[in-house]
């Protein structure tokens, strides 16, 4: 019954269940993997949401088409690009061929792309691949210091994008070297015009500078 699963994707709350039938049953990977191609909407997002649901829960089922999704970098449909951002951030727990070291400067140059949502999900996936990738940790941590100054549309979206930062930052801190630089970084944003950065920004301090005010 071909997109049954795909279908019920959008007809149904539990998202989560359909991705949970297939990884009981692989053989239904391939349905999803045909469905991000459909000419209809919802059997494209459908599937694209179902193998990222994979792979956030079964990350080595996918992990042998990586190469599927690090072609899908180049798909000028916005929200498969975006999807194959987390899902490739997710398989770096389970990168025993090291795929993503080789794509990393086209993974984080889409930090440069002029769109918040775009960057945004590059940051999102980093404190993931930092925590899988020691290795990278330098690297990552050099281009998130630079958040401050890519390309957006508005200072409120680079705000937006700092808070990002903060909270990705939060999930690796402990194996970053330079600590200072980091905290230097926070500390930029105690009084930053966004409530919710503004906030991160102290929890992470509170949580990290040995040498936060308290006065």
């Amino acid at each position: 019954m071909k997109n049954e699963s795909v279908s019920s994707l959008t007809e149904k709350p539990e998202s989560k269940d359909i991705a949970g039938q297939s990884i009981k049953k692989p053989e239904l990977l391939e349905e999803f993997f045909n469905g991000v191609f459909s000419k209809s909407p919802e059997v494209k997002f459908g599937s694209a949401k179902a193998l990222r649901i994979i792979s956030e829960k079964s990350p080595q089922l996918l992990y042998p088409r990586i190469d599927f999704f690090i072609n899908l970098l180049d798909n000028e449909n916005t929200i498969l690009k975006w999807t194959a951002l987390d899902i490739i951030a997710n398989l770096t727990t389970t990168d025993t061929d090291n795929k993503f070291n080789r794509i990393f400067d086209k993974f984080y140059n889409y930090l440069n792309e002029g769109s918040l949502i775009t960057a945004g999900h590059v940051v999102d996936g980093s404190g993931t691949i930092a925590l899988s990738k020691p290795e990278l940790v330098n690297r990552i941590t050099e281009k998130l210091l630079k958040v401050e100054e890519v390309p957006l549309p508005t200072s409120e979206c680079r705000n937006i994008l700092i808070g990002k930062t903060i909270s990705a930052f939060g999930m690796y801190f402990n194996k970053i070297e330079n600590k200072d630089e980091i905290i230097a970084f926070v500390k930029r944003h105690l009084n930053n015009s966004r409530n919710a950065t503004r906030k991160k920004a102290e929890k992470f301090l509170a949580k990290f500078a040995s040498n936060k005010k308290k006065r």
